[in-house]
Order: structure tokens, then sequence, then C-alpha cells
């Protein structure tokens, strides 16, 4: 029996208008219920008939931890620019989530960013923050997406493998099995793999006698710890997220964040295999040992509401899909599939959602069989994330890797622009845009606001006894300059 779903073909979506008709297609399967899969399957349900989620597991209501996601109980985070696209997708989504308990507020505003060891200036920003669990967010959106009438979940399948025509030219469905194993062929015109890190992918071209594509990949080492807590009454100030980053000196971090459900999560991270522990006092002790004592302050005589948790991320990885000379037609690939960053720096879920915007544009503009194209769209969207996040990397010299001259002069600027926003504002907002994904950080060197960094560094003198720093914007900038 074939797996490929019948139904009506929909004029209306919810809310979303009248779907223009001209190439609307039979059939599309997304491969994986993550949220590059589900972000996937609410643009494809635009342009095909029937969309076809094949997940592996059995699927959670919100709220509850999904045993595919493996980092979902640690903190996560939506950058402006991926709750922008959230809102646009499924309008009034910030205002869903907020009734239901997740917290919504201004990222600079309510928000001590602690980059440097230097604490951004606080001013309002204009740009909502939308703080929760991966599984509440995750499971709002999988209850959006699967309400539209043409989408349609296999939960409890797993893919074996691609169906194709032409000698390989073009894929036409999957192989997939239910969870006793019995196989089934699933036909399609459209098969897009999110299946997320762990995708085989370069193994089907293979297969199919394609070349797998090149990898880039960086070291880092990563090991997390995480616990939820609730909060003594005014313990984080009105404040609604804490973030310290490591420095040079010590390459320890937290992030303390309020969801949903009037609680508090804390995630604390350490590299190259300096990890924090899982027992309740290592974890304190770990605590302590950040580079500044915000977190520790704001944690002292909460309620533990469980045991810390661990989480491992060796590398982060990209596949340069869009380097290779052929690809089948009727396929295509997205999420961490092609790109898995350090999970440091939040990411992650709002890279999946442009690229869901790219694989929009891609459909609507009937260029569905031509993959470079794809691939193209959605590199120019991880180029700038994926340099972020490697090159703050490499700013640690215990992170294997070569470090271009764009790389160590970015890294020698960044600390000294810390250090001058901490008591500029227009420079803080510059900062939270670039890392909200929001603005280009090449901006951030424009010689009004390096002029903006040199006038600010001149004003801030360095604290008796402090010893300078590699890449260091003063020579306190490796240590903390800031009050717990």
């Amino acid at each position: 029996m074939r797996l490929l779903m019948g139904g009506r073909r929909p004029t209306e979506l919810a809310g979303w208008g009248v779907i223009g008709m001209r190439g609307t297609c039979d059939h599309a399967v997304v491969l994986g219920a993550s949220l590059a899969g589900l972000l996937t399957a609410r643009v494809l349900a635009e342009y095909y008939k029937q969309v076809t989620v094949v997940e592996r597991d059995a699927l959670p209501p919100a709220g509850q931890h999904r045993k595919g996601v493996p980092h979902g109980r640690h903190l996560h985070g939506l950058h402006p620019r991926g709750r922008e696209i959230l809102d646009e997708l499924f309008p009034d989504f910030t205002a869903e989530l907020t009734a239901a308990g997740a917290v919504c507020c201004d990222v600079l505003a309510d928000a001590r960013w602690q980059l440097s060891g230097h604490q951004l200036r606080q001013r309002h920003a204009g740009l909502p923050a939308l703080l929760a669990s991966r599984p509440f967010l995750e499971g709002h959106v999988r209850e959006r997406v699967f309400r539209l009438p043409n989408v349609r979940v296999l939960e409890g399948h797993s893919v074996s493998g691609l169906m194709a025509a032409r000698e390989g030219r073009r894929v036409t469905g999957a192989r997939v099995s239910d969870a006793e194993g019995k196989p089934d062929v699933m036909e399609a015109d459209l098969v897009v793999d999110a299946s997320g890190r762990g995708s085989r992918a370069p193994r089907w071209l293979s297969e199919l006698g394609y070349q797998a594509p090149a990898q880039d990949r960086v070291e880092i080492g990563l090991g997390c710890a995480t616990r939820t807590y609730r909060l003594r009454p005014g313990a984080m100030n009105g404040d609604r997220l804490i973030l310290t980053a490591g420095t040079l000196a010590r390459p320890r971090f937290g992030a303390l964040a309020a969801i949903e459900g009037d609680r508090h999560i804390l995630t604390l991270g350490g590299i190259c295999g300096d990890y924090p522990p899982t027992d309740p006092a290592g974890f304190a002790d770990f605590v302590s040992a950040l580079p500044t004592g915000a977190i520790a302050a704001a944690v002292a005589e909460a309620e533990p509401l469980d045991e810390p948790v661990p989480f491992r991320f060796p590398a982060s990885t990209r596949n340069r899909f869009e380097r290779l000379r052929e690809f089948p037609a009727g396929l295509l690939v997205t999420g961490d599939a092609v790109c898995s960053f350090n999970p440091v720096y939040g990411q992650g879920m709002t890279v999946a959602a442009m690229q869901a915007l790219a694989l929009r544009r891609y459909v609507g503009a009937g260029t569905a069989d031509t993959p470079s194209r794809f691939f193209k769209d959605i590199a120019a969207v991880i180029d700038i994330p994926w340099d972020i996040a490697v090159g703050a990397d490499l700013a640690f010299p215990q992170v294997p890797g070569p470090r271009s001259a764009k790389v160590r002069l970015v890294n020698a600027y960044l600390p000294r622009l810390h250090a001058a926003a901490a008591d500029d504002g227009e420079l803080a907002l510059s900062m939270i845009k670039v890392i909200g994904l929001k603005s280009r950080p090449e901006g951030l060197m424009r010689p009004d606001r390096m002029l903006r960094v040199l006038r600010g560094n001149l004003r801030r003198p360095a604290r008796p006894g402090a010893a300078a720093t590699p890449g260091s914007g003063t020579a306190a900038a490796g240590e903390p300059d800031l009050a717990a």
C-alpha cells in the first residue's frame, strides 16, 4: 500500500488568504518534524496539494520533551529576526505564546548581555524577545502547522532511503518503515530532508551516483548542563535574561532566562573538555566560577525544580551542498542537515526560519527543478551566522582551526566594542541587532562606530593591577569589570 495520502485541494489556509493555483503540485514529503521540518511544511503547504511530514518519534503535546531532540532540555534562543518570521508564517504567534505563558520582553532593556567581561548598556531596543523552552515553542509551531488542512504527519516512521527515476536524475519519493520495521514507499514530487545533524543525505547522494558534499568542521568540544529553578521574588531585579559569555581568561559561560510556568532555566557550558558537572554541588561551583557573579546572585536561595542534565556538542558542521556541480531534481536539504551551529549563539532556530523564507521564494519562483539555486540561496542565509559563530569560537586559542586575517582583526576589535558599549547605548543596540540577525556585522566597523569605540575605550581607565589579555579591548578586557 502506498502512503500517498489523499485530501482535497485547499483554497485557503487558516487565514493566510487564497493560494495561487498556478504551479501547484501534488505531493511534497518532509523528512523530520524538527522546527526546520515544520517550517518547511508550512511553506510547502502554499504550493502543494498534500504535504506529508515523516517523523521517527511519537510527537508529544506542546511543552513535553521529544526523544529525538536531546538538546531540547537546554536553553534555546529565538533571535528577533526569527520571532518576526514566525509571526509572518503564523499570524499572532508571539501573542499566542505569550498568552500561553511565554515571556515577551525587550531584547536589550530587559536583558543583561555580558560580553568580553563588559555588560552592554541597557536601553529600549524596540525588539521584542520571546523567551520559552524549546519543547513549548516547537510544540506550538507543530500545532499550528498540523492544523493546516493539507498537511499530515506520519509519526513513528523511519526513512530508509530515496526512490529515484531517470538513472538517478530525479528523486521521486522515499522508502519508509514503521516502528515494527514494515517497509513501504511514499511517492512525491519533492522530498525535503530536514532530519537534522544526523541526516543521511550525503550517503543517499553517493548511492545515487552523486558526489557527497564537502564538510566544514570546527571542533569546539562544548559541554553543557541545564537546570530549572523557581527564583525568589526580585532575584533578577526585573530583568528576564542574564547572559554571561566566556572570556579568554575564563572561557566558561552561562545563561539564565525566564520561561513559561513562572520558571527560570539556567544553562552552563565550557569548551574543550571543561564541562559543567551534573551533581548539584558541582553545578553550583561551576556557577560560582563564571566570569561574573550575576547569575550566581540570581539563583542564590532559588528552588531547584529538577536535577542538572548534560549535553555534548563536539563540533560545528556545515555541509557545502552549494558547491556540488550536480544534484538530483526533486530533493532539497535544509536546517541542521545543512549547517549545525555551536548552540551557544542561539542561531539554529532563527536560521531555520530564514531558510524557510528562502524556500518559499525558491518554490514560488517556479524553480523547484534547479536545486543548485536553492542551495546558493540558503548559503547566503547561513554565511553571516556561520562567520559570527566560527569567528567567536576561534577567539579561544584552545579551539583548533586556521585564523584568517579577517578573523584576527574582528576578534581584536570586538572586545573593544564591548567595552565601549558598556557606556554607549547606541553601540550596544548596534551589537544586539547583529546578534539578533537583524543587521549585517560589517556595520559594526563603520567609521563613525569605530570612532565611538575608540573614544569609549580612551574614557575607560585600566583597573590597577589588571594584566593585559590577548585580543582584549582594555587592559582588563579578559576579566570582568562589572560588579556581581
